[in-house]
């Protein structure tokens, strides 16, 4: 086949170019687009209508690189536009058929640095592509207190350079601070000032400890100032600007005998003259590293005849010029007066000729005392320090003969300074007072004279309800114990706890009650709560029985308590009184032996009954009772002829009671007399005169029934 002609060919290229211009045209950018060249951060808008997954921003990771759906990452750092468009559509072609309407566009120019060092965030951060060093600290939260500006650094390619950012923040010169690049790193160091811990700190105490950023040129200031430190030296400064830095001299400062050193030799410097001529030509000159020391006066140390020493805790502690008429006071506030850990209440002033005056100026402000110790040249007046306090406990310091402790059931156990103008209820106010477990009643105080301590015990729950006079109250005396003893605990939860319990202190408690044991007891307590606190009875107490044995008196003494008569008639004169170390029983009804009640106390019930046995009998009981004590009779009982045999004192004598008879009159007159000791007998049928007749009956009728037989025969 022959070659087209060439005006034929050129007329399909140009139809094919306006028919698919997607397929044989590329997707050309903008022309100001064209040479810039993708770098990390650049952010690209692909769109391909029909796919939703387009539908998004493509950023250049710090590889270089952008993930595309279905392809995955392709390399597109370094590349124009044009090149980038061609590489995109490439990759896509392997998973997507019609990239006719493929549009690949630059959205976004970004700039990735990192920010470390001395910055409240530090870490990468993305910014615009036009932002500077400002931008990128600014970003990253700021600068932190103590960052050192004028050494910050710029990492980029492996390569670091140092810039002054102070300056730049001083006078605004971009071209003191170099241009951002993506991937860079600026680094920001602390300050030398800041010491190797990190504090937290505020511009003032970074100021007192000197505003030196390069310890090599900076000028050291130190001696009689205010706040000695190093200072970043200046062309230009001198010696008394570094000495106004450090926050002037002290009253004690050898302001003729100032010394400069610049590396050689020391430069005498007397500020006094410098100050009274005004002369400049009096000024040393300074070079970066220099130091300035300011002497102490040899003059304002030695002992004057009018020094008076103030130590211990004021304000300002040292001598002070005091005339020959001082007052205390006055010296006390020439110190400062005292701190707040200061022990007003006994100051001491050690005088010159090696006598100890103590006073009170606690008692002196509320009047009680009027007397001011005289003052001398030469004497120290002490304040110490305050020996109890709640953020600055030292116990240790109180001597014994000042101390009272304080243990047991208290909120703040512990050792406190004790006064003898205190009482009982101050103590025990300043440790808090007694916890919800404390024993108020037995509060127990160790009174000690010298070698010997004798126990006390003192009821202060009886006090606070009743009141009274102070004078009630036991004298304290520094060095005693006072103890807060705890309640006891209930025997449910911890039986061991009774052997903490005095014998003086307790009432036993025994028999049928539902939780037996020792029980704490005092005086305000009676019969009932002490029954109470063991829980009551159980269901087979024999209440008409309880039995109290009094201990501690001469002899045996034991009262019977009819405690069901109490309950049924509430008269609280038949409870017994009671107190600690006596021991309360209460019997068992159900499971008792018989031979518990003797003969003389008790009626036997005998025959066709439920439940014969020996009953229990007084005066208030009928045969009825009796009766239905013992369950009733059977069913085979012969009620028509029960017996109730009297044992008189005299004779005895039976009575036959018919209990049918009575069930059908009710009349009481048929009850027969039933006293303690008698003996009833139910009999039963069988023992009824019916019955053996009529068992002799049938035991005939067979004997005549023969005989007849035999006579018919």
């Amino acid at each position: 086949m022959g070659r087209l002609p060439v005006p034929l060919l050129a007329a399909i290229l140009a139809f094919l170019a306006f028919a698919v211009p997607g397929v044989l045209h590329a997707q050309q950018p903008p022309a100001a687009d064209r040479a810039i060249r993708l770098r990390v951060g650049d952010v690209l808008a692909i769109t391909l209508p029909g796919e939703s997954v387009f539908n998004k921003d493509f950023a250049v990771d710090r590889n270089g690189r952008i993930t595309l759906p279905e392809v995955g990452e392709v390399d597109v750092a370094g590349r124009t536009m044009p090149e980038a468009i061609t590489i995109v559509r490439n990759a896509l072609a392997r998973a997507y058929r019609d990239l006719s309407r493929l549009q690949v566009g630059l959205k976004e120019r970004r700039l990735v640095v990192t920010v470390l060092g001395y910055v409240v965030n530090p870490g990468e951060v993305n910014l615009p592509v036009d932002a500077g060093i400002q931008q990128a600290i600014g970003a990253s939260g700021g600068l932190q207190q103590g960052a050192q500006l004028d050494k910050l650094q710029l990492r980029r390619d492996g390569k670091t350079s140092t810039f002054d950012y102070k300056k730049y923040l001083d006078t605004g010169d971009v071209t003191l601070i170099p241009q951002l690049q993506p991937l860079d790193e600026i680094f920001v160091p602390s300050s030398p000032a800041t010491g190797n811990v990190q504090i937290n700190f505020d511009a003032r105490t970074l100021a007192d400890q000197g505003d030196a950023a390069d310890a090599t040129s900076a000028v050291k200031v130190f001696g009689e100032v205010t706040r000695a430190g190093s200072f970043g030296y200046k062309p230009g400064l001198t010696v008394v600007d570094m000495i106004l830095r450090a926050g002037g001299i002290t009253q004690y400062a050898s302001v003729e005998q100032i010394r400069v050193m610049n590396g050689g030799e020391p430069i005498i410097f007397n500020m006094k003259k410098y100050l009274d001529t005004g002369d400049e030509k009096l000024l040393p000159p300074l070079s970066p590293g220099a130091i300035i020391f300011v002497p102490k006066q040899a003059d304002e140390i030695r002992r004057s005849v009018r020094t008076v020493y103030v130590i211990g805790e004021v304000n300002r502690p040292g001598p002070i010029e005091a005339p020959p008429d001082s007052r205390l006071m006055e010296i006390l506030a020439n110190a400062g007066g005292p701190t707040r850990y200061a022990e007003t209440r006994n100051i001491r002033v050690l005088k010159a000729d090696g006598g100890v005056e103590p006073f009170d100026l606690v008692a002196y402000t509320e009047g009680t005392s009027t007397r001011l110790p005289l003052i001398l040249p030469g004497d120290a007046i002490f304040v110490p320090e305050k020996i109890e306090t709640s953020d600055r406990p030292s116990w240790l310091k109180v001597a014994p003969n000042r101390a009272v402790q304080v243990m047991g059931e208290v909120n703040r156990p512990g050792r406190y300074e004790w006064s003898d103008e205190m009482s009982l209820l101050d103590l025990l106010g300043e440790a808090g007072g007694p916890n919800q477990r404390a024993d108020i009643a037995h509060l127990q105080i160790l009174q000690s004279e010298k070698d010997t301590a004798t126990p006390v015990t003192f009821d202060l729950q009886a006090f606070l309800s009743n009141g009274g006079s102070l004078n009630q109250l036991p004298k304290i005396r520094a060095g005693n114990v006072i103890r807060m003893p705890s309640l006891p605990e209930s025997p449910i939860d911890n039986k061991a706890k009774w052997v903490q319990l005095a014998k003086e202190d307790v009432i036993y408690i025994m028999g049928q009650v539902q939780i037996p044991g020792r029980y704490a007891f005092n005086k305000n307590m009676s019969f009932l709560d002490i029954l109470s606190a063991a829980n009551g009875p159980t269901q087979t107490a024999d209440l008409r029985n309880v039995r109290v044995s009094h201990r501690g008196l001469p002899g045996s003494k034991v009262t019977q308590v009819n405690l069901a008569q109490y309950f049924a008639t509430g008269d609280d004169k038949l409870l017994p009184r009671v107190k600690t170390g006596d021991v309360i029983f209460i019997p068992d009804r159900a499971n008792k032996e018989w031979f518990d009640d003797s003969k003389e106390s008790t009626v036997r019930v005998l025959g066709a009954v439920a439940r014969p046995g020996r009953y229990r009998f007084d005066n208030s009981m009928t045969l009825l009772d009796l009766l239905a004590e013992a369950g009733g009779p059977t069913s085979d009982a012969y009620q028509q002829k029960i017996v109730v045999v009297n044992l008189g004192c005299c004779r005895e004598q039976a009575r036959i009671f018919d209990l049918i008879q009575f069930a059908k009159t009710g009349d009481i007159r048929l009850l027969p007399v039933v006293q303690a000791g008698d003996t009833v007998y139910v009999p039963t049928t069988a023992q009824s005169g019916w019955k053996i007749f009529m068992d002799g009956v049938q035991n005939v009728l067979p004997i005549v029934s023969l005989i007849a037989f035999l006579s018919g025969g």
